[in-house]
């Protein structure tokens, strides 16, 4: 494949998506404010990734992040007066993480304790995590629960192979991973459950005939589009190219898929206009379609682009965290 087979990534386009969602106050605004902290990380990294970050104020960022601190629970919501979650604890973790490699001077140390305290208290006997305490268990929950630990320097060899049991017993027949034990394999849930494996230090622990089953089930998401979808049988998404490829990624098995098909497919997705990524061509952009396609394109390439490189355990740049 030569570059001039390659649609245009207009760079310029993409940053002006992401820094204008703000402005977009449609009816759908008001509908996502249980999404608004997980929309913060996903526009911050996107921008991290294209060495665009210096296009947003810093502070204007930091301060939002900490206006959602949820002083009861001690965790972050995901907008202001929000009760703290699971799911946006990590976003928010990210996005100072960004600014603050280490948490060093960022976080307040009362603060830290108090994520630590609201994280750990979310662990179950059978080391899954829930997202909070109305007590729904998935395994993203395991893996943002497991990240967020670590990046607070608290992440105990005791809870992380607690959490890795729990991962094992939701590996399927298919080579798939479902959201609890029994339930359907997913892609999205393969890269949590591989993820929490990685950042534990226990993926070794799907070797042989098992991890062959895995990369078997991710290479099989691979569409005749070049996309990938979550499961059999379902139409590709652009979102997937992050989740299935960050996957093998960390098995060592990014090539084992055909990489300028979905390369291809991921450019195709593009609004060429207003800027921004869809789930599929000539769909509506948003901006978590637009920061997994462009932290796949990092993956797949990320000198083509002139990106930073992209870490697949953590969906951010490499040198912010470290095992």
């Amino acid at each position: 494949m030569t570059d001039t087979e390659l649609l245009p990534f207009v760079k310029s386009k993409h940053v002006n998506f992401i820094t204008e969602q703000e402005s977009h106050r449609s009816f759908e605004y008001w509908l996502s404010e249980h999404l608004r902290m997980n929309g913060l990380y996903w526009g911050v990294a996107a921008l991290l990734t294209m060495n665009e970050l210096d296009v947003l104020p810093q502070s204007e960022v930091v301060d939002y992040v900490f206006s959602c601190w949820d002083e009861k629970s001690g965790a972050f919501g995901s907008f202001p007066k929000h009760d703290g979650h699971m799911l946006s604890t990590l976003s928010a973790l990210q996005v100072l993480t960004i600014y603050d490699p280490g948490l060093a001077t960022i976080l307040p140390q009362e603060k830290k304790e108090r994520l630590v305290k609201f994280i750990t208290g979310l662990q179950l006997p059978n080391g899954s995590f829930q997202g909070d305490k109305y007590g729904e268990v998935d395994t993203r929950f395991v893996y943002t629960g497991v990240y967020s630990l670590f990046l607070l320097g608290a992440l105990t060899k005791e809870i992380g192979d607690s959490a890795s049991d729990f991962i094992l017993k939701c590996f399927n027949f298919d080579g798939g991973f479902g959201l609890v034990p029994g339930a359907e394999s997913h892609a999205a849930q393969a890269f949590t459950c591989v993820g929490t494996l990685a950042i534990t230090g226990n993926l070794h622990l799907i070797s042989g005939k098992d991890r062959a089953k895995l990369v078997g089930w991710l290479v099989e998401r691979q569409t005749d589009t070049g996309g990938f979808n979550g499961r059999p049988e379902k139409l590709p998404d652009v979102c997937y190219s992050w989740w299935v490829l960050s996957s093998l990624g960390m098995l060592g098995k990014k090539d084992a898929v055909d990489l300028g098909s979905l390369e291809k497919f991921i450019l195709n997705c593009q609004d060429f206009d207003n800027g921004g990524f869809s789930d599929r061509p000539d769909n509506q952009t948003d901006v978590y379609h637009t920061c997994f396609a462009i932290t796949a394109l990092s993956l797949i390439d990320h000198e083509r682009y002139s990106f930073r490189e992209i870490d697949p355990i953590f969906c951010l740049p490499k040198g912010l965290c470290n095992l």
